[in-house]
Parts: C-alpha cells; sequence; structure tokens
C-alpha cells in the first residue's frame, strides 16, 4: 500500500473519530438534559431532547457510511479493521442511549400537569443514577479516545452498581404504590424512567468492553466483569 493510501486512511479515520467524539458530546448532553427535565417536569427541556434526538440519527448513519467507505476504499490492516468495526457498535450504542434520553423526555411530557408534580421529591435517587450514568459514558468515551483499557475497565464493571441502584428503586416506587394508590401512575412512569437509566447504563458498559476489544483484541463481553482487571493484567 502507498504512503498516500496510508495518509488517506488516516484522515478518513481523523474525520470519523471527530463526528464519533461530537455524537458522544451531544448524546451525554442529552442524557443529563432528560433527566434535567424529568426532575423538575420542564416542558422547555423535555422539548429539546426530543429536536435534538434526529441530529443523533443522522450522525449514526453518517459515521456508518464514513466506516464503509473508509473499508472498501482502503481496505485496511487487521488492527485498523477491528477500530473502524468497533467504532460502528459504539456508534450503534450512542444511538440507543439517545433513544433512551429520549423515553425519559417523553416521561416528563406525561407527567407534566399529574399528581407527581407534588411529590417530584420522592424521585431524587432516579436523577442521581441518572447523573452517574452521564458520567460513565463521559468516562468510556474518554477511554476510547485514548484507547486506554485501563480507564476503560471501571466502567465495564461499574455496571452492575447501576442494575442495583435500579432494583433499589424500583422497590421503594412499588412500595409506595401500596402505600397510597394515588400515586400509582406516576410511580409507574418513573420506573420507566429508572429502566431507561439502567439501560443507558448497558450501552455504556457495551462501550467500555468494545474499548477494550479494539485496544487488545480481547473480546471480554462474556467475562465474569469481577475478574476483568486481573484478566488484562495478565496478558
Amino acid at each position: 500500500m502507498t504512503e498516500h493510501s496510508f495518509t488517506g486512511f488516516d484522515v478518513q479515520l481523523d474525520v470519523i473519530r471527530t463526528n464519533l467524539a461530537r455524537m458522544g458530546s451531544l448524546v451525554e448532553d442529552q442524557i443529563r438534559t432528560a433527566i434535567a427535565a424529568f426532575a423538575n417536569i420542564d416542558e422547555q427541556l423535555t422539548e429539546m431532547v426530543i429536536a435534538r434526538d434526529t441530529s443523533i440519527d443522522r450522525l449514526e448513519v453518517g459515521i456508518d457510511e464514513l466506516c464503509a467507505q473508509a473499508v472498501a476504499r482502503q481496505q485496511p490492516a487487521a488492527i485498523d479493521l477491528r477500530l473502524l468495526m468497533g467504532i460502528g457498535k459504539i456508534v450503534t450504542d450512542l444511538e440507543r442511549i439517545g433513544d433512551e434520553a429520549k423515553k425519559i423526555a417523553r416521561a416528563a411530557q406525561t407527567m407534566r400537569g399529574s399528581s407527581a408534580n407534588g411529590w417530584k421529591g420522592r424521585f431524587a435517587d432516579i436523577p442521581a443514577l441518572g447523573d452517574r450514568v452521564a458520567s460513565m459514558l463521559h468516562a468510556a468515551l474518554d477511554a476510547f479516545a485514548r484507547l486506554d483499557v485501563t480507564a476503560a475497565a471501571p466502567v465495564a464493571q461499574s455496571g452492575q452498581e447501576i442494575e442495583q441502584g435500579f432494583r433499589e428503586i424500583s422497590r421503594r416506587l412499588v412500595g409506595q404504590m401500596i402505600d397510597d394508590p394515588r400515586t400509582i401512575s406516576a410511580a409507574l412512569e418513573a420506573i420507566l424512567v429508572a429502566k431507561s437509566v439502567e439501560r443507558i447504563g448497558d450501552h455504556c458498559r457495551n462501550i467500555a468492553l468494545e474499548v477494550i476489544y479494539i485496544s487488545s483484541g480481547r473480546d471480554v463481553r462474556h467475562l465474569d466483569l469481577n475478574m476483568l482487571d486481573s484478566e488484562l493484567k495478565s496478558r
């Protein structure tokens, strides 16, 4: 392969990574805005999240096209092909996070004007969990930018904490519904929001696992994540 071909591939890869960074930043902001919309039952923030979802979809399609062109035109070496394939999977997870953020915003839309306005404080642990998954995404994207396995591993492992947080929120809200049937409608909506937050955590974990695969060539998706650190250090 000529030097010009290598240069062409590097330029394409820079464009892809720049677009991925833009998409990741937008998706992270979508999470935080959607959570704020839910926490405050805020119509303006809700509409902002819903309107921006189209931009995420366009970025997904554009990055996928750029990756396909890079493979077809440059015939990259194995390690570069692994990077492009990994980017394709990361983009899919980012788009699905965007979908979950839109679900959270729509829940805020549903709850606006309902009895939920009188007991928003009971939902306080959901925004806290949302902040945690937004931080997970930021850390996962930072690990990708540096292709840093050491930084990606804790993100993958923290998915278990998010799952535990969802279970605790669900138990508490079910208890509230039993104690006060008037809260059933709002509490069910809140459980759906908490589930969306948990799914975002799953997608953040997937991104971190993909970073590990890109960087090390090791597929750890089905590995016991409690043993992840020792497994990676053994290589």
